[in-house]
């Protein structure tokens, strides 16, 4: 039976990427961005304590949703699902959406001057890290579609192996549970590209597969989503003091730790609060992938012009968040409306 809560903290933290990619524009760590903003301690604050668990939690909610997904298809029938409803939008996204966001990172940083079309020339050839934060080829936000895609068929072996294998979590003691972060931590040392570790989330989401997805779990961790909490606000706080200096000590097992027990903490509050479903919660159930897709795009545009009409940094930031949240909501329902772009996007009718 499908958990309504699990749905419903996938498309708030898809909303949640509204702020975190509008403060990356004024981050303070020396990253650069499509367009860049003032440096602003506060706002990175935001990024550093919610960027260690951010894409580790939608990769344990696409581990756990992949449980229900298998109870109703074999495994062919799951990837050819995963690459119709992966492949075919990060193709579309690639091609249609991302180069709207190197077309303004150019002109932003580079003074490019020439068409928009022009620039897929740039788009396609340029040298570039694969951030593509001042132009060049990225598949920007759009790694999560790809990375998804991949460990979903790497997961299907494991999963048809864990099937003849009898093991039984469901009575596995909630301090084991909290240990298996030492999983993505070692996952950490394979494949990292561009800052974001195969190894790490193909943990986090067996992990949503085989032991968050179990009943038994997520109600402990509902009965202990308290003790829980103040583990993760204890180590949220220590991450804040590693990042201003006050302390100097920042191990990377640190931050997986940090990240795991967050992730424990939503999930246990989900289970207790976010498990309901209306005419809102379904809207933004399947409407969250376009969003995904399109909200970054939304952002760079919006925030391209906004930057140059407006000087105070605490005024451009909601201006750039009220219309790339609305634009973004367009761009969903035109492309909900048109046969063609329902399937390059995997929007539900």
């Amino acid at each position: 039976m499908r958990k309504n809560y699990i749905d419903n903290l996938r498309f708030i933290f898809v909303l949640m990427l509204f702020p975190y990619h509008i403060f990356m524009i004024y981050n303070s760590f020396g990253e650069n961005f499509y367009i860049k903003g003032d440096n602003i301690d506060s706002v990175t604050t935001f990024i550093v304590l919610t960027g260690a668990w951010f894409m580790p939690l939608l990769f344990v909610i696409a581990g756990i949703s992949t449980t229900f997904a298998l109870q109703k298809r074999n495994f062919g029938e799951f990837a050819k699902e995963r690459t119709t409803k992966l492949i075919t939008p990060l193709i579309a996204g690639i091609l249609l959406v991302i180069p709207a966001q190197t077309y303004f990172a150019e002109r932003f940083h580079n003074g490019y001057t020439g068409g928009y079309f022009a620039q897929y020339i740039l788009f396609f050839t340029k040298e570039t890290d694969l951030t593509g934060y001042t132009g060049g080829f990225t598949p920007a936000h759009l790694w999560f579609v790809f990375y998804l895609f991949i460990i979903s068929l790497l997961a299907i072996p494991l999963i048809a192996l864990s099937r003849k294998i009898k093991f039984d979590i469901k009575n596995l003691a909630t301090p084991f549970v909290v240990s298996f972060f030492i999983l993505p931590f070692l996952g950490n040392f394979v494949l990292d590209i561009g800052g974001h570790s195969f190894g790490e989330y193909f943990a986090y989401f067996m992990l949503g597969y085989f032991v968050l997805s179990n009943e038994n779990i997520q109600q402990r961790l509902e009965k202990y989503r308290i003790i829980l909490l103040s583990i993760s606000l204890i180590f949220m706080t220590l991450r804040g003091l590693f990042w201003y200096g006050i302390l100097n000590v920042h191990p990377l097992i640190f931050t997986q730790f940090y990240a795991w027990t967050t992730i424990l903490v939503l999930i246990g509050f989900g289970r207790k609060y976010l498990d309901i479903k209306n005419k809102f919660t379904k809207y933004m159930v399947n409407s969250s992938f376009a969003v995904y897709i399109f909200h970054q795009t939304w952002i760079i545009v919006v925030g391209y012009y906004v930057l140059q009409a407006v000087a105070i940094p605490f005024i451009q930031m909601p201006l750039i968040l009220v219309f790339s949240v609305i634009l973004t909501f367009i761009s969903y329902e035109v492309c909900k409306r048109l046969k063609v772009t329902r399937w390059l996007f995997a929007i539900k009718k």
